[in-house]
C-alpha cells in the first residue's frame, strides 16, 4: 500500500514538474514576444488589420477636334442581393413593393421578382445578381427601392462599382480610338488609347484602411496616403462630321460589293492632320464592323495608284516628257519571258506618256521604266527612297505596316522586278503611306508627316502641342509637279476616273485595280482584286487628300477602282463640299483680278454692240458668253467649264431669236 501511494506521489511530482517547466517556457516565450520579437509581431498584427487600398485614377478623355467625345470613362454598377442578412420582418414587409418597383424598372412581371427573391431566401443565397451594367441615375433610383433603401445590412443590397470605357460615337472610328485589351482591365494597346496611354492613364492613389467587423474596412486617416492624379485629355485631329461621312460612304459601298474589308483616310493637305479613318471588315454573317486598323497596319501591292510615283521619277530624271510616244502594242507585251497586259481589249497602240497614265496602261508605264532604268535600276529605287516610301511613317499608333521596296540583291528582285514595280506590283505600301505621297503632290511638293493629335490638355490647360512636321521640303521640281497635277486632274476628266467627273466640284486622283493572292492555285477560278482610289480635292486649290482601298469586292458586281472605290471618294468630297464650304471668306472685295479685267474688256464692247448676226464668242469666259447670247434672244447650252472653245452656230450667221446654241467650254 505504501509503495503504491509512493508511486502515485511520484507521478504527481512529475506532472507538477512538467507543468512548472511549461509555465516557465510560456513565461520565457511571453517575455521574448514582448521584448525581443514584439516589434515584428506588432507589424504582423497591423498588417493583418490594415491595408493600403488602391484608388484608381480617372482616365483622361479622347476628343475630336471640335470637342466631341471619342472615348470617356463612366461608372457602371452591378447590384446583388444578400438574402440571409435581411430579417424576416423586413423581408416580409418589403418583398412585394420591391418586386413591383423592380418589375416597372426592368419591364418584367412583379411575380417574377417575388419568385427570384423567395427562392434566394430559401436557398440562403448571399450573392444573387439582380441587375448589371446600370448607369449612375438608374443605380440611384434602384438604391431607393423598398428594402434596398435600408442599406447593406438591413436591406441586403450589395453594390459593385467599376469604371468602363465608352465610345459616344459607337462603332464609328472604334479601332482608331482603341479598346481595352481583352481580359486585361486597364490595359490599352491599340489606337489612340494605346499610343497615348502615358498621358491618358494618370497615376493611382493609395489610402490606408483598417479592418473592422463583418469584413468591412474603414479609412484610418481622413487624408489619402497618396492622392490619385487624373489622366490628361487627348485632343485628336479627327473631325467628327468627316469621320461620319467617311464611315458611312465606305460602309455603303462595302455592303453593295460584298467586299472582305476596306479603309478610308481623309487628310488635311497643308497641316497633315488626319480628319477621318474608317476601317471595316466583314463578319461571317455578312455584317461589317471596325475589325482591324487596315489603313495604318496593312501593307499590300498598291497596283495602279503607284504609277504616279513611277511617272514622276521618269519625268524628274528627264527620261521622258509628257508628250513622249510609248508603244503599248495591242494590249500585250513580253518582258523578260513574261507577258504584261492592259485592261483594254486590243490595247491603246502608240500613245503619249501622259495618256498612258491617264488610261492606266500597265504596258506603257512598264515600257517607260524598263527602257529608262534597266541598266541602272538603283537610280529609280533611289527616288522611292528619297520619298521615304521604303520606311515606316513613324506614327505612335501601334501596328504600322512595314513597306517593301526591293532593289538589286533583295529576295524579290529579278529582271521582271523593275517593269512589275512600274505598275504597282512586287512592292508593298500601306494606305497611309500612299496617301502621304499624294498629299505632298497636293501640297505643292511639300511632304508632311500625317498627324493624329493636336494637343494634350489637363483641366483645359495646355500640356503639350503637336505641330506640322515637314519630312521633305521638295519631292520634285515645280515643272514635274505641275505636269503630274495636270495628269491627275485629267484622269478624272477624261481618263479612268471619268465616271467620277462632276461639273460642280473638281477632283484629281488615280484609280487602282490590283490582283491579290494571284499566286494561289485557285486564282483563275476565283479571282480576287484590291480596288483603290487616291487623290485630293478641289483640284485647283487642294484642301483635303483622301485614299479609299477595298479588298476583294465581288467580281460579279465589279472590281475596277473607278467603279468600287472612286464613288466613295466622290461621295466624301461631295459631302464635304456641301456641308463644309471651302471658301469661307472674301479677303478683299476691292482687289482687282487681272483675269476678270481681261474677260470684261473682251465682253463689254461686244455687249454694247447691236447684232443682226451671231457674234464670235470663242475665247470669252463661259459666263460672259452665256450672258451676251441670251441677251440676244438665243437659248444657250454649255458643255464643260472655263472659256469658250467652240460654238455650234458659226459667227456671221443670221441671228434668229429663240434659236439654240451650244458652247463647248474648256
Amino acid at each position: 500500500m505504501a509503495i503504491e501511494e509512493k508511486n502515485i506521489l511520484n507521478r504527481l511530482y512529475i506532472i507538477a514538474g512538467c507543468m512548472f517547466i511549461f509555465a516557465i517556457a510560456v513565461a520565457v516565450k511571453m517575455v521574448n514576444i514582448q521584448f525581443v520579437e514584439g516589434e515584428e509581431y506588432r507589424e504582423l498584427a497591423l498588417k493583418n488589420t490594415t491595408r493600403n487600398f488602391v484608388i484608381p485614377a480617372n482616365r483622361g478623355n479622347v476628343y475630336a477636334e471640335d470637342g466631341s467625345l471619342l472615348a470617356t470613362s463612366v461608372p457602371k454598377y452591378d447590384i446583388r442581393f444578400d438574402a440571409v442578412t435581411v430579417s424576416s420582418e423586413n423581408f416580409k414587409n418589403n418583398i412585394v413593393p420591391l418586386s413591383k418597383e423592380m418589375g416597372k424598372m426592368f419591364n418584367r412581371p412583379a411575380s417574377y421578382y417575388q419568385n427570384v427573391f423567395r427562392k434566394a431566401r430559401a436557398n440562403k443565397n448571399r450573392y444573387l445578381l439582380i441587375a448589371k451594367n446600370l448607369g449612375y441615375s438608374d443605380y440611384i433610383k434602384l438604391k431607393g427601392f423598398p428594402l434596398f433603401k435600408l442599406g447593406p445590412y438591413k436591406g441586403g443590397i450589395i453594390v459593385e462599382q467599376r469604371t468602363v470605357r465608352e465610345h459616344p460615337l459607337g462603332k464609328v472610328a472604334e479601332r482608331l480610338v482603341g479598346n481595352q485589351k481583352n481580359n486585361s482591365p486597364g490595359v490599352y494597346e491599340v489606337g489612340f488609347e494605346g499610343a497615348f496611354d502615358e498621358y491618358l492613364r494618370g497615376k493611382e492613389g493609395k489610402r490606408l484602411k483598417q479592418k473592422i467587423a463583418r469584413g468591412q474596412w474603414k479609412p484610418v486617416f481622413d487624408e489619402n496616403e497618396v492622392e490619385p492624379q487624373d489622366g490628361y485629355d487627348v485632343i485628336s485631329t479627327i473631325n467628327a462630321n468627316i469621320q461620319d461621312i467617311a464611315h458611312h460612304a465606305l460602309l455603303k459601298q462595302m455592303e453593295h460589293y460584298e467586299a472582305e474589308h476596306g479603309s478610308v483616310i481623309v487628310m488635311e493637305v497643308k497641316t497633315g492632320e488626319i480628319k477621318a479613318v474608317a476601317n471595316l471588315g466583314r463578319t461571317s454573317n455578312g455584317n461589317y464592323y471596325e475589325k482591324l486598323n487596315y489603313a495604318v497596319g496593312e501593307s499590300h501591292e498598291p497596283g495602279s495608284t503607284f504609277k504616279v510615283m513611277t511617272m514622276m521619277a521618269a519625268l524628274e530624271d528627264e527620261k521622258i516628257d509628257t508628250t513622249t510616244v510609248v508603244d503599248t502594242k495591242k494590249g500585250r507585251k513580253r518582258f523578260y519571258g513574261r507577258y504584261i497586259h492592259d485592261s483594254k481589249h486590243g490595247g491603246y497602240g502608240e500613245i503619249s506618256a501622259a495618256k498612258s497614265l491617264e488610261v492606266s496602261s500597265n504596258i506603257g508605264l512598264a515600257t517607260i521604266i524598263d527602257e529608262a532604268y534597266s541598266e541602272n535600276p538603283e537610280q529609280f529605287i533611289n527616288h522611292l527612297k528619297e520619298w521615304r516610301l521604303d520606311k515606316k511613317i513613324g506614327i505612335k499608333i501601334k501596328g504600322e505596316g512595314k513597306p517593301v521596296i526591293p532593289g538589286p540583291g533583295h529576295e524579290l528582285w529579278s529582271k521582271n522586278a523593275l517593269p512589275s514595280m512600274a505598275y504597282g506590283y512586287n512592292l508593298r505600301l500601306t494606305p497611309l503611306q500612299t496617301l502621304a505621297f499624294y498629299n505632298a503632290i497636293a501640297n505643292d511638293g511639300i511632304m508632311v508627316k500625317p498627324r493624329f493629335i493636336k494637343e494634350i490638355r489637363a483641366w483645359n490647360q495646355e500640356v503639350e502641342t503637336f505641330e506640322t512636321e515637314v519630312v521633305n521640303e521638295e519631292i520634285c521640281s515645280e515643272e514635274t509637279l505641275n505636269e503630274i497635277r495636270d495628269i491627275l486632274k485629267n484622269i478624272v476628266i477624261r481618263g479612268t476616273g471619268k465616271p467620277l467627273y462632276s461639273k460642280y466640284f473638281s477632283m484629281a486622283g488615280k484609280t487602282g485595280t490590283a490582283r491579290t493572292e494571284y499566286w494561289m492555285d485557285d486564282w483563275e477560278k476565283d479571282r480576287r482584286y484590291i480596288s483603290s482610289f487616291s487623290g485630293y480635292f478641289p483640284a485647283e486649290n487642294p484642301k483635303y487628300s483622301c485614299i479609299v482601298v477595298i479588298h476583294k469586292p465581288s467580281t460579279k458586281k465589279g472590281y475596277y477602282g473607278a467603279d468600287v472605290t472612286g464613288p466613295v471618294f466622290k461621295r466624301i468630297a461631295q459631302k464635304i463640299f456641301t456641308e463644309s464650304p471651302l471658301i469661307a471668306e472674301i479677303a478683299n472685295v476691292d482687289e482687282e483680278d487681272p483675269i476678270l479685267e481681261k474677260d470684261y474688256e473682251t465682253y463689254y464692247p461686244k455687249a454694247q454692240a447691236h447684232y443682226t448676226k451671231v457674234p464670235n464668242v470663242k475665247g470669252m469666259a463661259g459666263m460672259d458668253a452665256v450672258s451676251l447670247l441670251e441677251n440676244l434672244g438665243l437659248k444657250v447650252q454649255t458643255v464643260g467649264n472655263g472659256t469658250v472653245a467652240d460654238q455650234s452656230i458659226a459667227s456671221g450667221e443670221a441671228l434668229k431669236r429663240g434659236q439654240q446654241i451650244t458652247l463647248k467650254l474648256s
